[in-house]
């Protein structure tokens, strides 16, 4: 695994918030601003990142440390990283037109830049490789998730597309690996398991600690997942998902919710130390079909990705 030093390619931005949105906080000075809201980062950081105009205003003019505060102006600048992993898997296009790109996402890979990525991410993949620069995603998908992913080209039809998702008119389908529990493997061995077996489950997730991870609580359910176990083999059981609802890590928490979490998953049910990506230990979750009626053209949509490593 090779890793480099990386500044984003494409800047980010903050909004300066107004002071009644601050809980009390005031400030003078855009770096002020920027060292609390970024606490990991230091001043002397910053300075250095203005002293080479890395920061700026919407115009483009630049940031410097002696630049005033001006709630709800946009302050841009360049995320940056000592060591960027690089991904060694590719992702592939499988439909592009005027309006979006439907793309195959692999595993390990961002969407957008966050953490340790700042430039190894599917969106900038993408802008290098058609050479748009308006790419932009119309939903989620994580990191160690595989699979179909629609992105948006054109600004003007977003919200059209995001809207599918908003509205539920958007069919997903994903495949996961999981152990089984004792009781299915004994059933199985014995011919007693009757295929497929399927379970609904709907319950409340929240954020959890640490915030980036979920977990059930008690409460109106507020997610919702249908979930298909369609085959057995060693142990392991190959499972047919559907989320009706779209909330952060909800197959893998509904999955650890029924005692079968999915294989390699490094959040639940226990969250394992810090590390770099083990690219030989996938988690075994793949966004595998998305279904819809295109939102512009009006016609029925349907993309499917090949299915998991799964040996008979």
């Amino acid at each position: 695994m090779s890793a480099n030093s990386a500044i984003a390619a494409q800047p980010s931005y903050v909004i300066l918030p107004r002071e009644s949105e601050l809980n009390g906080q005031s400030f003078t000075h855009v770096i002020d601003f920027l060292q609390w809201k970024f606490a990991q980062i230091g001043a002397d950081v910053w300075r250095a990142r203005m002293a080479a105009g890395k920061v700026h205003w919407q115009n483009g003019e630049l940031i410097d440390a002696n630049s005033r505060y001006h709630a709800t102006k946009r302050v841009y600048y360049y995320r940056e990283v000592v060591a960027e992993t690089k991904v060694p898997f590719s992702e592939t296009i499988l439909h592009q037109d005027e309006h979006c790109i439907v793309v195959y996402k692999p595993h390990f890979l961002p969407v957008t830049p966050g953490g340790n990525y700042v430039n190894e991410c599917l969106l900038h993949r993408l802008r290098i490789a058609t050479g748009i620069d308006t790419i932009a995603p119309a939903h989620r998908l994580d990191k160690d998730t595989a699979g179909v992913i629609l992105m948006t080209v054109n600004p003007a039809v977003r919200a059209q597309y995001h809207q599918l998702f908003v509205d539920g008119n958007i069919a997903k389908t994903y495949q996961a690996i999981a152990e089984l529990p004792p009781e299915l493997v004994s059933l199985h061995a014995q011919g007693a398991l009757t295929l497929p077996m399927h379970w609904t489950v709907k319950n409340r997730l929240k954020p959890s600690t640490p915030s980036f991870t979920m977990a059930v609580v008690a409460g109106e359910a507020n997610s919702h997942s249908e979930i298909t176990l369609i085959d057995v083999q060693d142990g392991l059981g190959l499972f047919e998902l559907s989320p009706i609802t779209g909330k952060t890590h909800q197959l893998r928490v509904h999955m650890q919710s029924l005692g079968m979490p999915i294989l390699n998953d490094r959040f639940y049910p226990q969250l394992q130390p810090k590390g770099p990506d083990n690219f030989a230990k996938p988690l075994q979750l793949l966004a595998q079909k998305l279904s819809f009626i295109d939102p512009i053209t009006k016609q029925s949509r349907c993309f499917i990705a090949n299915g998991l490593a799964w040996k008979k």
